[in-house]
């Protein structure tokens, strides 16, 4: 019996999106084949991937899209959840450390890959929705005096340049434990840089 026809069409773009984004976390976006996709989600073969994305390029647009989205409504979770941004940027800080842990695909894709290079035509990251929100929640701070008189960009720089570097270390084998093992001092630290004292 043909898998392909077992499956409803939803259903098999969501397994070829998340075989894309296992295989694009692991070998890169250029290292990685339609091929190699369609074995990995269960497509009898790379044409049966046409059905349902144009390209590979059209797949990992379709995978930083859904990722953006996800990341948008968790943002607006904690923003509802917590009033003060130091509250905020926590949650922040302990869902992006959670994922690390707990899909660390998703996070390889957002912080190892160069998405630039292989997605030239989308918003860059700082663009998308999660990040616009991100910024908003450090000019609250500045605005509250929470955080020091700097402009957000550059407190995301501070803030997020920690977090960011400790959790690519992370996924890249540098660090050689858990993520949740290093968020404690990652928080302090990149807490320190923008806290207006």
């Amino acid at each position: 019996m043909d898998q392909d026809k077992d499956k409803d069409k939803d259903e098999l773009r969501n397994d070829i999106l998340v075989a894309a984004l296992k295989l694009f976390s692991e070998k890169g976006y250029f290292n990685t084949s339609l091929t190699e996709i369609a074995e990995a989600s269960g497509v009898k073969t790379s044409a049966g991937i046409y059905k349902h994305f144009k390209n590979k390029q059209e797949i990992a647009s379709a995978l930083y899209l859904w990722i953006i989205d996800r990341l948008s409504v968790s943002i607006d979770d904690i923003r509802r959840r917590s009033r003060k941004s130091s509250e905020q940027l926590r949650e922040i800080v302990d869902l992006w450390f959670r994922l690390t842990d707990e899909a660390p695909e998703i996070m390889r894709f957002l912080l190892v890959l160069n998405i630039s290079e292989f997605l030239p035509d989308e918003k860059p990251l700082m663009e998308t929705p999660p990040f616009v929100k991100i910024l908003k929640i450090l000019q609250n701070g500045i605005k509250s005096n929470e955080i020091k008189a700097i402009d957000a960009p550059r407190a995301y720089c501070h803030f997020f340049g920690i977090i960011e570097n400790t959790l690519k270390q992370v996924l890249t084998g540098t660090l050689k434990k858990k993520a949740d093992f290093y968020e404690a001092d990652a928080w302090l630290s990149a807490w320190m840089t923008i806290v207006k004292k």
